[in-house]
């Protein structure tokens, strides 16, 4: 199996964030970022909705599923379904460090049971011929040694993973929420620097306050590839910048026309019955820097739930913005 998927560039799996909708305006920005879906659970696609939680467009592509879980055989079914759905990549959470999560048994506390996390990598990867690839901590609680990182990359590495996305951070299961486990424990970069200089042959994501260009590309030259999360969701016009820093493929579109062509699919969700004030979600940081930014904000969070079906509330809101394409 030969694993083409371009992955300098990635914009993070976030919760309640990066769903069709956020993936197809960030479609629009760059036409090489690697998508990811939120983190999905097993138990919602095998006994849920599965069309909901999984249904994506083309324009999307690539885009991988983050799947939730730890029972071997479900996941095997759900790397199939993705699969078979068209998704480029199957990605395996083992990072998430919230109190549900840890009751299901998947997440960051796989960590501690390495060899679990190996046999589920295995039962996924023999089902599907797409990549399947993990997305991990440094550690948990006070088990955050890089003799210890190393032994969880060595026995998933030894079932045949090629592919490891590193937020490089510990996280601390009791005592912090998720959203303080992505600030408080401090960076340790170096880890993933050390594993790639002893692995040369692992493709090694780093992930992890990464919030500008300028990060990005000094962390490019020592890892294959950046994972950035918060960053593009507050300031998602960084995908560009990071984009063009990597030299990839130019994009056409400018700030105004990606604009336009999300307004043209916010009309066609629309008469699918979606509520415009959902849909605006992604584009509230499309201008920010520029002066009139807060208004535009303003008057989309404001208009968009009185007029959930009328999309000129986003061309109301642009002609507050003070920029020229």
């Amino acid at each position: 199996m030969k694993d083409v998927i371009d992955r300098r560039l990635s914009v993070a799996p976030m919760l309640d964030w990066t769903d069709r909708h956020c993936r197809y305006f960030h479609r629009l920005i760059s036409e090489q970022v690697l998508l990811y879906t939120e983190m999905i659970t097993t138990g919602a696609i095998l006994h849920g909705d599965k069309e909901r939680h999984l249904d994506f467009s083309k324009q999307e592509h690539p885009v991988a599923l983050q799947l939730g879980g730890s029972d071997v055989n479900d996941l095997a079914l759900c790397a199939k379904i993705a699969e078979d759905m068209g998704y480029a990549e199957v990605n395996l959470n083992v990072g998430c460090p919230s109190d549900r999560v840890q009751k299901g048994r998947f997440g960051a506390c796989l960590m501690k049971e390495p060899d679990l996390v190996a046999a589920c990598f295995s039962a996924m990867q023999d089902v599907v011929s797409i990549p399947v690839t993990i997305k991990s901590r440094i550690g948990v609680d006070d088990d955050d040694s890089f003799e210890s990182f190393k032994q969880f990359i060595d026995t998933v590495k030894s079932a045949g993973c090629e592919t490891f996305v590193i937020h490089a951070r510990k996280a601390l299961l009791k005592g912090l929420s998720p959203k303080q486990n992505r600030s408080v424990p401090p960076l340790k970069y170096d880890y993933a620097y050390r594993l790639k200089a002893e692995n040369e042959s692992l493709n090694v994501i780093l992930n992890g306050g990464i919030d500008t260009t300028e990060t990005a590309c000094q962390q490019i030259q020592k890892v294959d590839g950046v994972m950035v999360g918060r960053a593009f969701w507050t300031a998602p016009w960084l995908i560009r910048e990071m984009h063009e820093a990597f030299n990839m493929p130019q994009q056409l579109l400018d700030r105004d026309e990606v604009l336009s062509a999300y307004m043209e699919y916010c009309q066609q969700m629309i008469q699918q019955g979606f509520s415009l004030h959902w849909l605006i979600r992604p584009i509230l940081g499309l201008y920010h820097g520029f002066p009139g930014n807060k208004k535009w904000k303003s008057h989309l969070v404001t208009e968009a739930p009185r007029r959930n079906q009328d999309v000129a509330v986003i061309k109301e809101a642009r002609d507050w913005v003070n920029y020229a394409s």
